[in-house]
């Protein structure tokens, strides 16, 4: 794709984006508002709610240093040698997660997404004698133009940045730069260009140009191509018709704006009840702006006038903390804070507990599933694809054929418990009818589907060659 082309094609999705930049501003003003200054703030119940989901997200679905994801042969492949290849994969694998800086950008792109419903995380290869592989960065969406492709999946972005000669060669180091930029980046010039980033899929693969973004006279610095996109795109909630998610603090923003109106007001009410409104006359002796309200004043005033007199309120503001209770027990719902969030009372029963967990899964199902699809998948595809070129694993493709992946997480497990709870349930019952019922249950077959099911490690069973015993002679 040309220079131009790609300045057009991005002048179109962003003129696409435009109508969402004031809704974006209004959800991170009440939530994430920015260091420099902003709207006054008077209730943090959504700010607080926001950074409890995204730390519950990125503990439920990537909690650090734990395996959230599994790698098993596909099925109808009972090779010990395969499982045991595919196992070490995923070891090496889990070993560059917790050396990178995953849980840092992962945390920030939940936030993103909590916020704005949408977020964008870059996996790129890192540079050799490095810890790990792996560098991740957080991009901000307001900083990245997007495009759905004909899968459903945001799989064109685009980014644009103002960046110096210097870190331009830093972050894309075969950049073909002009002559006068090269100068300049030997001499520190703090001179910025617009430079757009572009990552498209095209035939099977991903590819990838970055050019100087004037409109005028487009220069294409450096291109390339991916087995698979570094850009993983995700959305909390998507509408039909609609590229970017919808995220919860969108859905509660009404009554986030709300709340905060109600507590400004509440403050402006005790400010009045504490200092007092007063009225005087205007005897020629008193001067009230030079009345000061504090213990142990004097106030001077003339014989037989009233002087300094306080005016009633027009009435109290109780009803105040019952409105403002409803729009908190709101926001926290919205946010999933009593959802995700720690258990409020230490004598619940294990059945609440798993009830507790139950209602989360369903809450959550339709949100868990699209992060599967446009996050968790993209994710591990792409980082077993860098270790993959390096060597590091086998030549393996989890495409459902070769390997298959599996997800492990504390929310993916939630639906795997009450499965093997129905098994359980099942495998008790034919226990008591005995005879015929109990001999109808392989022991051993059972075992190793709880064991898969619930995620335990294949170290703690016997290989099923073992576990059959020595053939009959």
């Amino acid at each position: 794709m040309e220079p131009a082309d790609l300045i057009a094609r991005f002048q179109r999705a962003l003129e696409r984006r435009r109508p969402l930049e004031p809704l974006w501003q209004a959800c991170y003003d009440h939530v994430l508002p920015r260091p420099d200054g902003g709207p006054a703030l008077f209730d943090a119940t959504a700010a607080d709610a926001a950074e409890q989901l995204a730390a519950s997200l990125l503990a439920e679905l990537t909690p650090p240093w734990s395996r959230w994801f599994g790698l098993s042969p596909a099925r109808g492949t009972a090779d010990p040698a395969a499982a045991a290849a595919l196992e070490e994969a995923a070891t090496v694998l889990q070993g560059h997660f917790d050396r990178s800086n995953f849980v840092v950008e992962m945390h920030q792109a939940f936030l993103d997404l909590v916020v704005a419903g949408t977020g964008l995380l870059l996996a790129e290869e890192a540079p050799l004698g490095e810890a790990s592989a792996f560098r991740f960065t957080a991009v901000p969406i307001r900083s990245a133009v997007l495009e759905e492709g004909a899968d459903g999946r945001l799989s064109t972005i685009f980014r644009q940045m103002r960046l110096t000669a210097a870190q331009i060669l830093a972050r894309f180091p075969k950049a073909n730069l002009p002559h006068g930029m090269v100068r300049a980046a030997a001499e520190n010039d703090p001179a910025l260009h617009a430079v757009l980033e572009a990552i498209w899929p095209e035939r099977g693969a991903a590819r990838h140009a970055v050019l100087l973004a004037d409109p005028a006279d487009p220069l294409l610095l450096a291109a390339g191509r991916f087995a698979e996109s570094p850009a993983i795109a995700f959305r909390w909630l998507k509408a039909p018709g609609e590229t970017y998610g919808r995220g919860p603090v969108q859905k509660a923003l009404p009554d986030i704006r709300t709340a905060n109106k109600v507590v400004e007001l509440v403050l402006k009410n005790a400010s009045i009840a504490v200092t007092g409104i007063w009225q005087a006359e205007d005897d020629g002796v008193l001067n009230p702006d030079t009345v000061k309200l504090v213990p142990g004043a004097i106030i001077p005033r003339a014989p037989g006038s009233a002087g300094l007199t306080p005016l009633a309120a027009p009435g109290n503001f109780d009803v105040s903390q019952i409105v403002l209770d409803g729009l908190r027990t709101r926001i926290r719902a919205a946010l999933l804070a009593d959802r995700l969030g720690p258990l409020q009372d230490a004598r619940m029963t294990a059945t609440e507990v798993l009830e507790r967990g139950a209602q989360t899964a369903r809450l959550l199902g339709a949100s868990y599933g699209r992060l599967q699809a446009e996050l968790l998948t993209p994710l591990v595809v792409r980082c077993l694809a860098i270790l993959r070129r390096r060597g590091e694993i086998p030549a393996l493709l989890v495409d459902g054929r070769d390997a298959a992946l599996r997800y492990e997480s504390p929310l993916a497990r939630l639906q795997g418990r009450a499965d093997a709870a129905n098994t359980l349930l099942f495998l008790q019952s034919a226990a008591q009818l005995g005879g015929q019922a109990a001999a109808q249950i392989d022991a051993a077959a059972a075992t190793r589907w709880l064991a898969r099911t619930l995620g335990a490690p294949a170290e703690v069973l016997v290989p099923a060659t073992s576990a059959a015993g020595p053939p009959p002679a």
